[in-house]
């Protein structure tokens, strides 16, 4: 802050290129209304010299200011979790803080985020249509939102009060003795990351029942001012519920419920239970591919950092004690030629598209295994970019089995030549159930980019900014070639496990930290270090050697 500020009479701020004068007490938000319309998007977020600043903050230096809109992916989050504040007073108005026992934001639904409660209380199309409309009465009025620092004695003091229990249990973990808190018109509630400065910024949103509780639906950042309609996945919903269903009983639900497991010594016996449950639910999916009786071709596809290896190599385990024999087939050594391999918009290929497989090829060789036929399978050489023949030839008797793992597993394009029946077909994704605490969940997509920060720096020396630079163009791959097609698989299976940002902390805060201010994944570092600095870490030394987390942190029995 400016030692003079107090004295000053304005401040010299730079926008867009251009240095004008700004009156001392002009909030960022006063700024963002002067340059809105050179902007295609709301303003959300204001960056003063390379620090997100919200917008109702005040300026206190002479700065460069840049502005991040709903249309980039911080400035969506801010929307998101603005939205998500709003709800969560109107359940509370419209409801009665007597009846409610617990509201919790569990996951994403597509663009739906599932909501889930306990009470005295029943979700019916009414009481969404009194919820939704008390919302909007809160958007039409702009009522501001407060931020405040204040001691976590009187946090803890006002959430116990709002029988937020979870909070004041998550806040004994911090190492610092205050917490920001936000106050909409005299609801409180703690978010970890930044908020709008009022509740007339979320115009586009839509509740909706869903199963036992509701979806709170709102836009994507691609298109921050439409709202798309919901698209139930009942398979998804159905995996992340029983993922849900295990963390309720083995008694963490939040990442302070994790931490206390620590605390009390009883991590190997969360790891042991954890992993128990994974292995069974491997097993009901091979006694369920044996059950079938004429599946040849199991096709495994998932996001990136899903663990797919490691799930692959533990299921054809399974199905040996089944009395098959597995082999692995890589959808990758079908890759055409480099030099036919179709390339992006920028100019780089594009390995993900489908059109980057000898799909001809594949289903040839997949046709005459299928026949009884002897063939020799491919090798892709990503030295040369070529397809080379080593001599691994092939030959499929009555007991052996193909598991094939590769993006496109669950397109039947892919596969288009193999009788329905030959195929069985499995999702799997690292789909995190864990919350920080009832109202502030965990994406998916942040387990999984630790996890792969943490294996790309481990097997291919890549930095995290490399990584998180890379990861935008990974998503719109799984967005374009995987996440449509998982509703068709016969089976899903979830490989995140509730202990496993503990065990990843240690290994990724300090190639986070290596990221500094200026550089563009700066913002992304500092939030991913925030959220790491929730959970108490702890050693990998008592991890099964089978366990999904050793393709990441390294120490597998398989080769990963």
């Amino acid at each position: 802050m400016d030692r003079d500020c107090n004295k000053r009479q304005s401040f010299q701020i730079t926008v867009n290129g251009k240095m004008r004068q700004y009156p001392v007490g002009i909030t960022f938000g006063e700024i963002a209304g002067v340059y809105q319309k050179d902007y295609p998007h709301q303003i959300a977020l204001a960056v003063r010299n390379g620090k997100i600043m919200e917008l109702f903050k005040k300026v206190d230096m002479d700065c460069t200011v840049e502005f991040l809109t709903l249309a980039d992916d911080t400035g969506n989050k801010t929307y998101n979790r603005t939205a998500t504040i709003i709800l969560m007073k109107a359940i509370n108005e419209v409801v009665g803080t007597d009846k409610i026992e617990q509201i919790k934001m569990e996951f994403a639904i597509g663009n739906g985020y599932y909501c889930s409660k306990k009470g005295d209380f029943e979700i019916t199309d009414e009481l969404i249509e009194k919820i939704k409309a008390k919302m909007w009465e809160y958007v039409r009025k702009d009522i501001r939102i407060i931020k405040k620092s204040m001691p976590l004695d009187e946090a803890n003091v006002i959430f116990a009060e709002q029988k937020m229990t979870d909070k004041v249990r998550l806040f004994k973990y911090r190492g610092s003795s205050s917490v920001n808190v936000y106050n909409l018109d005299g609801y409180y509630d703690y978010y970890y990351g930044f908020m709008l400065p009022s509740t007339g910024y979320v115009k586009y949103f839509d509740l909706q029942k869903y199963e036992s509780g509701l979806v709170l639906i709102l836009p994507e950042k691609e298109n921050p001012t439409v709202l798309e309609e919901f698209k139930p996945l009942p398979k998804l919903f159905h995996s992340m519920e029983i993922s849900s269903d295990w963390g309720e009983k083995l008694g963490v639900d939040t990442v302070s419920d994790l931490n206390d497991q620590i605390r009390k010594g009883r991590f190997n016996e969360l790891v042991l239970v954890q992993e128990a449950l994974q292995e069974r639910r491997i097993s009901e999916i091979a006694s369920e591919i044996v059950s079938r009786g004429k599946v040849k071709f199991v096709m495994i596809a998932g996001p990136s950092s899903s663990g797919k290896t490691s799930f692959s190599h533990r299921l054809s385990v399974q199905l040996r004690t089944h009395g098959l024999t597995p082999h692995p087939i890589g959808v990758d050594d079908y890759f055409v030629d480099r030099e036919k391999t179709p390339k992006q918009p920028n100019g780089d290929y594009d390995f993900e598209c489908l059109e980057a497989i000898d799909t001809k090829l594949f289903n040839d060789d997949m046709c005459a295994l299928l026949a009884g036929e002897r063939i020799e399978l491919p090798t892709f050489n990503f030295v040369t970019g070529k397809r080379e023949y080593k001599g691994d030839y092939k030959q499929l008797g009555p007991d052996d089995i193909l598991v094939i793992e590769g993006i496109h597993g669950l397109n039947d394009k892919m596969s288009y030549a193999l009788p329905a029946e030959s195929k069985y077909k499995i999702y799997i994704s690292a789909l995190t159930t864990l919350n920080i605490d009832e109202h502030n969940r965990i994406p998916t997509t942040d387990g999984r980019l630790l996890r792969r920060i943490v294996r790309d720096a481990r097997t291919r020396g890549a930095s995290a900014k490399r990584t998180i630079q890379m990861w935008p163009s990974v998503r719109r791959g799984e967005t374009e070639n995987i996440f449509p097609f998982q509703e068709s698989a016969d089976s899903m299976f979830n490989s995140a496990l509730i202990y496993e940002l503990a065990v990843l902390k240690q290994y990724a805060e300090p190639l986070l930290y290596n990221i500094v201010p200026g550089e563009p994944e700066y913002f992304e570092a500092v939030r991913l270090l925030k959220f790491l600095s929730y959970f108490l870490g702890v050693s990998t030394e008592e991890l099964p050697k089978n366990s999904i987390v050793r393709e990441f942190v390294g120490g597998s029995c398989f080769r990963v």
